[in-house]
């Protein structure tokens, strides 16, 4: 097993060294045999999660009608409100047990609520609250599976790749948002919504079967703290981290402000536009190649000294970008807003999620990762239920858009004045560590 181990790892040596260049860089974490299988199925899983979400925001509007607003926030909201409650618990587990056994668990849930919902459509027993039961329970078991999920990639590959990791992830989940949208509206003209649901469903198989075939996985050291005590320990090291503390809020403003643009899309097409699910499908397929060209500019930017301030200065125009949507009222022009969109959303949400991993020790990276998790991923549901309410107040997404753009442009600006620049994220992480070593006695 160590020789085998060895010749891996001068293997990989060897293929890094060939791919120095510029284009070589974009992808250099495929070296790593795990982290391409586990890439793949996320990769085909991810599609039918773009096919569900857009048959289930169709739906939504479809069934509910004039409330339809409100009922897309909702759902939103209660698919990420267990994000809120049980992710860090989650975290937790991700640093005690095997991570696998975490996504496996989740992904198969997942799978049978897509099923579920395929057999309810297609029988026409759907109700409003199916849906959004189903959304909720969706939300409790990526609970469990986000933070092991966050916390087994960076395993996967060196330390040095982890930006690179993580990008090459948001490509997989974004190049789905083009293909996803594409095949669901063709899927939803030609078979009706059942399909996309069904075919969700059997694209986790691929995921699952990534997950088996797994082989250098690193499984985290137990320890003899109890569980509320790594969970404190945890809490105390952001506490005393202003730089972790800083990344956590850029991301949750990220969330809060900027995702209501993508979530509201059913309503400014039927609303602003009044174009069908045809439209809606552009839009999304725009925002989807913005968020992969995003993905891909940050896959060959990788580690960068100015990593902090170039990060403040995308949200900035990200929140530009929203303002922008919201006032346009030409579909070429806002369907290129979208895309612009998309892909400062990506970079941002990269960046950030990539200066967590840093800055997070190898011993506690499943409990920072999932703290991250609640403050970037619970911005979306608040900021889709609160976006929802106040459209019905002011009565025009565009105008909500609009606020929020305002709003997200001006929290750029105070971060990027008052902001860390992480100029040496390297020592700021070997002295936090050191920290935290200081304080369990390790």
């Amino acid at each position: 097993m160590r020789i085998q181990n060895r010749v891996a790892h001068r293997r990989i040596e060897d293929l890094l060294a060939g791919i120095r260049s510029a284009p070589g860089r974009i992808a250099i974490a495929f070296v790593y045999r795990d982290f391409r299988l586990l890439w793949a199925g996320a990769f085909t899983s991810s599609i039918g999660t773009w096919m569900q979400k857009v048959a289930q925001a169709w739906l939504i509007v479809t069934m509910t009608g004039s409330r339809s607003a409100f009922y897309l926030g909702l759902d939103s909201f209660l698919a990420e409100l267990p994000l809120l409650l049980f992710t860090v618990i989650g975290g937790v587990i991700s640093d005690r047990h095997d991570r696998r056994y975490s996504i496996l668990m989740s992904q198969i849930t997942q799978m049978l609520v897509a099923l579920t919902l395929a057999l309810l459509v297609f029988t026409r027993r759907i109700h409003i609250a199916h849906v959004l039961t189903l959304s909720f329970t969706v939300g409790c078991v990526r609970a469990f599976g986000g933070p092991a999920y966050q916390s087994l990639l960076p395993t996967l590959v060196d330390r040095e790749h982890i930006p690179n990791a993580i990008a090459l992830n948001a490509i997989q989940f974004n190049l789905a948002q083009v293909i996803g949208p594409m095949f669901a509206g063709a899927a939803l003209s030609t078979f009706g919504i059942a399909a996309c649901f069904s075919l969700n469903g059997i694209s986790f198989l691929f995921v699952i079967a990534a997950i088996l075939a797994l082989r250098n996985v690193r499984s985290p050291a137990k320890g003899t703290e109890g569980f509320g005590i790594q969970l404190r320990d945890c809490l105390r090291f952001i506490q005393d981290s202003p730089s972790l503390a800083n990344v956590m809020a850029v991301g949750f403003f990220t969330t809060f402000l900027g995702v209501p643009l993508f979530t509201f899309l059913p309503i400014v097409t039927r609303d602003v536009f009044h174009r069908d699910v045809a439209f809606y499908t552009k839009l999304m397929t725009f925002s989807g190649a913005g968020a992969l060209t995003g993905a891909v500019i940050i896959a060959w930017l990788g580690k960068s000294r100015h990593m902090g301030r170039i990060l403040r200065m995308l949200l900035m125009f990200f929140g530009v970008a929203i303002i922008g949507f919201g006032l346009s009222r030409r579909p070429g022009l806002s369907a290129s807003i979208v895309f612009a969109g998309g892909a400062l959303f990506v970079m941002s949400s990269s960046l950030a999620t990539s200066l967590a991993q840093l800055l997070a020790p190898p011993a506690m990276l499943g409990r920072v990762v999932s703290v991250y998790l609640i403050a970037f991923l619970s911005g979306s549901p608040l900021g889709s239920i609160a976006s929802g309410w106040l459209i019905t107040r002011i009565g025009s997404a565009p105008e909500m858009l609009v606020i929020n753009g305002t709003a997200l442009t001006l929290v750029a600006f105070y971060f990027l004045i008052h902001g860390q620049n992480y100029k040496d994220f390297h020592s700021l992480w070997r002295n936090q560590e050191r920290s935290y070593d200081d304080r369990t006695g390790s």
